[in-house]
This record gives structure tokens, sequence and C-alpha cells, in this order.
């Protein structure tokens, strides 16, 4: 099917999965489905879906889930609609919104609510805005029922898994009776306590009928769907041991019952599913923080006066006050005031930003010791806090292409193990001659059989590895990127914005007989204080950097061409050219001993004072403090570094030799950077990134495999780029490296660990060399061992940037 012709996407959540066999026959049935393509995540219990609206109906989806045994659960949803004013209204938008399929809507006119009842994979929430906002009203989620739904949604998992504690605890004070004979075989002077037939009944009834009861049901519905998962091999396992044991008891037979065996084992995997579903949650744990990040009331201004407003019904153009302190409640643009503001929470980095009019602030960042004045410029789903969610979101359910090996073998892994189990029955019963034992080793076989650990093996590790390149201040498009990061061999960077900070700073000064530095400083940024040429604010920087007061300068006069000058009491200042200031006359001796040279790398301003050339200031684009640490990272990982740019030779040449680049090319036009990314594409031996901030990068952003983008670059760039470095930090880049190399190798350590495990322990179980209830023991801590493997991916995320060391994969 070509991709191309896929032009929606649909993300909604299945309940009942609870193996990799599970997910693998939800997507065979979605994939036979006409325009659909379908990756359905086990750990995040969700289907995504890229369909063809012209060839495939919601409904047709629906059915087909349903169909293999599964649901998609209903969700409740609470929405304010600004506008209500009547009974009418209420009457409109009720109808309005349940003629669309499976919805049921209820709208309150006192509280200006509309709480809808809806079935997610037939209908999106943007759906079910758009449907009222036709009418003419305006919907929002209030930031409180958002915060009270999240609550609500954890106060429901806890309860879950409390319920599953009590159940599994009480399984297991039925099962501890039911081991004396087994204990009393492993130390033969320990006296035998064998529970009587009655009694062995009494308490295995219980666990199998209450406490395991859940096996049978999923079991059930899988089989009715057309498939089995691992809830079968337990049913099937556990139930034969079970009803052997009670044949016997109740035709008074004489043979050894296997009670225990089946209580003790649906208590082990019990437990292992409590401790698997435990570590799950933790790998989700980046999006909800994420979530919880998200401000709940603006103070905007309205009708001359300040309003506390949800953030929901604030629009672009609104101006919002921000108070010291504060959290900022949406993306826009410094209008008044002056502020250092903490957005660690969306870029990693942990120094406050300096804020003045005309800087563009986040939502979800904090507002230091300053008032802010801020013009509201992107509200909603394009903010970047929302964009970062998306990202995660879309990063952590895809599927990486390493997992399709384990996709195959899941397809087919549940059939194979229910004809091992056979085979053990029929060849151990024909060599024994004893029905009970081939039965208990048929039993071992189904136990230990674990399609859960093949089916969490990559996106328990994908899921963790997305959420902490998001706390890393990295986002990436998908799984696929997060995987294929790793296997880069070139690297390709553009100069301006990227090796360098896209901004001239001061590199060197050189002072006449009976000047000072920081005098010439302080004259030089005080006539550039109100300057908007590009090299006003270079000057700016090294004063303040060296806390250089600025002067009160009066008729400050522009010099067109040539540069600015001033009367002051003391003296009468120029700064500018130099052949304006020298005015024909040579250098003086002082200044012509270091420079200025003419490489064309530098930009040479004077200073003068009454005349005379007091300061002569060498400035040029500033090297990122990380580029050549960066740069060197990469090269001792065994990358190939290249630089395009379109700027001059010299100047290539200088930031290429600063930063250690082996190879670079100057004066490339925008479409010539794309042509040289595809020459190195094919000349490369691995795949090929590219790194850039400006829209002229866009066109090599997406030529090259992976495309790169720095978080503070144009707009383009960042939408172009499958990987965008939200940090200030050019290392950033070897840390995203390593995060991808670290994510694969988990990934295949999950997937050796998973598929040995089954290798190893299927024919031991079949041999009768493992008990079922050690079975059980070892199918249970399979799973929480390849998700607490996983887990390890977090601890990247706690690794300072100047410690960064890429290793060769």
């Amino acid at each position: 099917m070509a991709t191309e012709l896929l032009s929606q996407e649909a993300v909604f959540p299945i309940e009942g999965m609870t193996c990799a066999a599970c997910a693998a026959s939800i997507e065979q049935v979605l994939n036979r489905l006409p325009g659909v393509q379908a990756r359905v995540n086990l750990a995040a219990e969700q289907a995504h879906l890229d369909y063809d609206p012209a060839r495939v109906q919601p409904r047709q989806w629906l059915e087909s889930i349903q169909r293999a045994g599964f649901d998609v659960p209903r969700r409740q949803w609470v929405l304010q609609v600004e506008g209500i004013s009547c009974g009418a209204c209420t009457a409109a938008i009720e109808q309005a919104l349940q003629r669309l399929p499976e919805v049921t809507a209820q709208a309150n006119l006192a509280t200006s609510q509309v709480r809808i009842d809806y079935q997610p994979a037939l209908v999106s929430e943007a759906e079910l805005e758009a449907c009222i906002r036709k009418l003419g009203y305006v919907p929002f989620q209030q930031q409180e029922l958002k915060g009270r739904a999240l609550h609500a949604k954890e106060q429901a998992e806890r309860q879950a898994w409390r319920r599953s504690l009590a159940q599994v605890v009480v399984a297991s004070l039925l099962s501890l009776p039911l081991l004396l004979p087994m204990l009393a075989m492993l130390w033969p002077g320990m006296p035998d306590h064998a529970l009587p037939r009655g009694w062995q009944l009494l308490l295995a009834t219980p666990v199998q009928c209450w406490a395991g009861a859940g096996f049978f049901r999923a079991g059930w519905r899988a089989i009715r769907g057309g498939h089995a998962n691992m809830d079968v091999l337990v049913a099937l396992g556990t139930g034969s041991a079970f009803l052997y044991s009670l044949v016997l008891v109740l035709w008074r037979l004489p043979g050894d019952l296997y009670f225990d065996s089946s209580a003790v084992v649906i208590s082990l995997i019990l437990w292992g599913r409590l401790m698997e579903a435990r570590a799950r949650r933790q790998t989700t744990a980046a999006v909800r923080s994420l979530h919880q990040l998200q401000p709940e009331q603006a103070r905007v201004e309205r009708d001359g006066g300040l309003v506390d407003l949800d953030v929901g019904r604030i629009v672009v153009g609104d101006r919002v006050q921000v108070p010291a302190g504060a959290q900022i409640p949406v993306d826009g643009r410094v209008l008044a005031g002056t502020s250092s503001v903490d957005e660690s929470m969306l870029s990693g980095e942990s120094m406050p930003v300096t804020k003045a009019v005309g800087s563009v602030v986040h939502a979800a960042s904090i507002n230091g010791t300053g008032w802010l004045r801020v013009e509201v410029t992107e509200v909603g789903a394009d903010t970047l806090l929302a964009r970062m969610i998306q990202r995660v979101e879309q990063a952590q359910g895809s599927k990486a292409p390493v997992q399709r090996l384990a996709d195959r073998v899941a397809a087919i892994f549940v059939p194979a193990v229910l004809g091992v189990a056979l085979l053990t029955l029929a060849l151990t019963w024909w060599w024994s001659g004893q029905f009970s034992v081939a039965m208990i080793h048929a039993v071992a076989v189904l136990v230990i059989a674990c399609p859960c650990s093949l089916g969490l093996a990559t996106p328990t590790a994908i899921m963790v590895g997305s959420g902490t390149a998001a706390r890393m201040g990295i986002m990436m498009r998908d799984a696929t990127v997060l995987e294929r990061l790793g296997k880069v061999r070139t690297m390709i960077f553009d100069k301006t914005g990227t090796l360098t900070r896209g901004r001239p700073g001061l590199r060197s000064l050189a002072l006449a007989p009976g000047q000072t530095r920081t005098q010439a400083l302080q004259w030089a940024a005080s006539l550039e204080a109100g300057s908007g040429h590009p090299l006003a604010q270079a000057f700016l920087d090294a004063a303040a950097d060296e806390a250089i007061p600025l002067l009160s300068l009066q008729a400050v006069e522009t010099v067109v061409g040539q540069g600015l000058q001033a009367q002051t009491p003391e003296a009468r200042l120029q700064l500018g050219r130099l052949e304006w200031l020298l005015a024909g006359a040579p250098l003086p001796a002082w200044l012509s001993r270091s420079g200025p040279s003419d490489d064309g790398v530098a930009s040479w301003v004077g200073l003068s004072v009454d005349g005379h050339l007091a300061a002569c200031f060498e400035l040029m684009d500033v090297l990122r403090d990380d580029a050549a640490q960066t740069v060197q990272a990469l090269r001792g990982a065994g990358m190939q570094t290249v630089m395009l740019t379109g700027d001059r030779p010299a100047i290539a040449a200088a930031v290429a030799h600063a930063v250690g680049i082996e190879a670079f090319q100057a004066e490339v036009l925008p479409e010539g950077k794309a042509d040289r990314v595809a020459q190195l594409q094919q000349s490369s031996q691995g795949l090929v990134a590219m790194v850039g901030d400006g829209i002229n990068d866009a066109p090599a952003l997406a030529t090259a495999d992976i495309g790169i983008g720095m978080g503070s670059g144009s707009m383009v760039a960042v939408e172009t780029a499958a990987v965008v470095l939200m940090q200030d930090h050019l290392i950033s880049l070897a840390q995203a490296i390593q995060l991808s190399r670290a994510t694969l190798r988990t990934i295949r350590q999950n997937l050796v660990f998973a598929f040995g495990y089954n290798v190893i322990g299927i024919p031991l179980a079949a041999l009768g060399w493992l008990s079922p209830m050690l079975a059980g023991a070892i199918m249970a801590l399979s799973s929480v061992s390849v998700v607490g493997n996983s887990l390890r991916l977090a601890r990247l995320g706690r690794q300072a940037p100047g410690r960064i060391r890429v290793h060769q994969s």
C-alpha cells in the first residue's frame, strides 16, 4: 500500500491486551482493511492508524478489533462552551454532537458545560470541538478540569493496582499451605504435613476461580477472536492441572494432586503482572510530567482592566501580564519589562534566560524577578509545550524497525507453544506411561512460554528513551529516528547559528597608550545603546559581561555608512569604520603592531576621542562554547564531520580549524547544501545527518537521512527536522547520539534476553527439568526484567552535558 495515499491519523486506546501476541493479532486484523497501516503499542496500550478516509471508515476498524476479542473503551469529556445563552443553544449543541457516530451529549445552560460520552475509535476530540465551533460557539477545556481528569485517572490506576495487590496477596496466602508437600520433598528430614484432599480443593478453588478468572476471560476473548495469547497458555496450563486434580478428588481415584501447581503458578504470574504494571507505568512518566506543566490561568488585559481567564479562552493577539515568580501561561513576545526566565522544564537549560522587549517566551516557563507584559502569539496545540507533548507521544507510540522480527515471532509464538505442549504431552505419556507426569510437563511448557517479554522488549525501551530525551531537551519525531540516529556516520554542520552563536562578539581589543579597557568599552557600549546595527549587541554584551555601567549620552548622531558620534561634557566620541576615523592618516604605531588583519574573518571598529584613535575592537561571530567539545566527541565516536556554509572561505576555514572539523565547503547556496548532502549520502558508509538552524538549511535538513534542528533557530528548520535540540547547547547533539545508541543497545539486550529465555526455558520444561511453579516464577520475572532493563535508560537524563562521552557503536 502506498504511504502517500494515507492522509489521516487516528490514535485510540485498546482494552484487553496482555502480551505481544495480542498486539500482533490486532495489527494483522487492522492491516487487512483497505487503506490502513496500523501500529499497536503493547506498553502504551494504544493503536496508531494511518488511513485513507476514502477507502475505510472508522466503524470498520472498531468492528475488526471487537471481532478479534478486544475493545476500545469509551471516554467521557467535559467541555466549557462560550456563547451558550439559552435552552435553544444547549439543544442545538446536543443535536449536532449526537449526529456523530456513537456520541451522547448533555449541555448544561447554568454551567455552560457540555458533557460528552464518545467512542474514541469513531470520533476524535478535534472533531467534537469542530462540531461545536461550526455552530458558532467556542469550546475549550478548562485547565482545572484537565488537572482533575489527570488526577482522577491516576487515582483510578492506583485503585486498580491496590485491588490487584489485594487479589494477589489473598491468592498467595491461600497457596502457601499447598506448598507443604513440596517442601517435605525438598527437605527429607522435614515431616510430611500434606493437607487432606478436601482442604487442598478448598484452598485452590478460590485461587483458580477468583484470582485466576481474568486469565480465563481474556483467553476466551482471544480464542473467540481467532487467535491465542499468553492468557490462553496460562488458562490451559493451570486449568489442566486443576481439572485433573479435581477429577481425582471427586471420583476418589488414586494419584498425585496438582492443586499446588495451579494455585502457585497463578499467584506467581499475578505477582509478575503487578510488578510489570508498576514498572510499565514509569515508562510513561515523561508524558505525564509534561502534561502537569501546562499552566491553568492567565491575567489578561480585557476592556481596560485585568481579568483572570482560563488559558483555553485566550486568543492570539491578547495581552497578558506576568508578575515576578509566576508561571508564564502562553507563548508570546515581550512588549514591556525585563526579567530572567527559567526555561529548564522545556529546554533542560539550567541557567535562567534574560528576556527583554522583543524576546520570545513560552508557556510553562517560570518568570524570575521582573514584570513582563506579553502579546500572545501561539495558543492551544500550537504552543511549544503542546508540540513537545505531541512529539513525545508520537515517538513513544511509534514502532522501531528493529521490532519487526519480534512482531513476526510473536504472531506465531502461541500456536507454536501449544503445538510443543501437545507434543510434550503425547511423547512423555508414551515414554513414561504416566498421564499425570506427561500433563505436568505440558503444563510447565505452557506456563514458562512468555510472549510478553517479546512484546515489551522494544516499546518499553522506546518509551523510556523518548521520555529521557524529552527531559534532556531533545525532541525526536518517532521511534525510527531514535533508532537510526545512532547509526549516523557523517555529521554535517551549518556554521552560522549552529557552530556559532549567529551574532558577533568581541574577540579582542587594542588600546592606545593611556587608555583603559573599561573606559573604552563604556564609551563604545553607551554609543551603541540605542542602535539597531547588528554589531551593537556585541558591545552591549561585552559591557554586561564585565558589569560596566552605561553612560547616558545625549544627541547620538548616526553617520550613514560610517558609524556613530556624540558630544559629551568631557569629550567628543566617534565609533565606526577605521577609514572614517583616520581620514586618510596612517595607522598609529600601537595599532599596526597588533592588527587589524585583512583575512576577512573579523570586523574592525575603531573608537575616536576628540579626533584621536583611542581603541580598536575586533568583532566576529562567536563560536558556541561547546562546539569544539561536541565535534571532538563525535569524531571520537568514529563519525566524519563536515561543515557547509554560505560564508566566505576565510571565515569558514577559521571556524572549521577552531572546532576541529576536517572538511568544509564555503559559499554554498541553500540548494547547494542539499546537493552536497546528497553527494555525501552516496559516498558515506552509514547514514548522513545535517544540523542547521536557518530557513536556508531546510532543504538540506529534508534531504539528509536525519535532519537535526536547533530549537533557537527558525520555525521552518525546526518543523523540517526529525530531531530538535531545545537546549542552547550543541553538546545536546552528542547526548542524542549517546541516547540513541544506548536505546538500540537496550532493545537488542531485551530481544536477546526474551528470545534466549524462551529458547532455553521451553525445552527444559518439555524435558521435565522445570516444575510448573518454577516455570511460572521465571516467566513472571522475565517481563519485569525486560522493563527494568529499559528503565536504566532514564539514568542518561541525569548525566551532566559536560561529561558526555559518545562511544563507537
